[in-house]
C-alpha cells in the first residue's frame, strides 16, 4: 500500500487535524496546501499535498478492491463474556440491515 512509503511520519492527532482541514479548505480554496499545513503544524505545504495524494491513492485502491479485507475473528453474539445482555440479544435478533 502506498502509505507505507511515506517519508515523514504523521501522528494520529496530525491525521485528524489534516482530515478536518481538508473539509475546511476544499479544492477551490486559494493556497489550500499552505492553509492545511498551517492547520496541521510542523508540516510543509509539499508534505501535506503528498499526504493527500497518498490518501487518494489508498482510497482508489480500496474502492477497486485491491486491498484485502482484514480477517476478523468470529464472535458468538450470544456470548455473555462480551457483556451482551438478553435485552441486547433481543434487539439484535430483530435488527434488519
Amino acid at each position: 500500500m502506498a502509505s507505507s512509503s511515506m517519508s515523514s511520519s504523521w501522528t494520529h492527532k496530525q491525521n485528524k487535524i489534516f482530515e478536518r482541514a481538508l473539509a475546511v479548505y476544499d479544492k477551490d480554496t486559494p493556497d489550500r496546501w499552505q492553509n492545511v499545513a498551517k492547520a496541521v503544524g510542523n508540516k510543509s505545504a509539499e508534505e501535506v499535498k503528498r499526504h493527500y495524494d497518498i490518501l487518494v491513492e489508498d482510497l482508489m485502491n480500496i474502492e477497486q478492491d485491491l486491498v484485502p479485507l482484514p480477517k476478523y475473528k468470529t464472535v458468538d453474539v450470544r456470548s455473555k463474556s462480551r457483556g451482551i445482555s438478553n435485552y441486547d440479544l433481543r434487539l439484535m435478533k430483530n435488527l434488519r440491515i
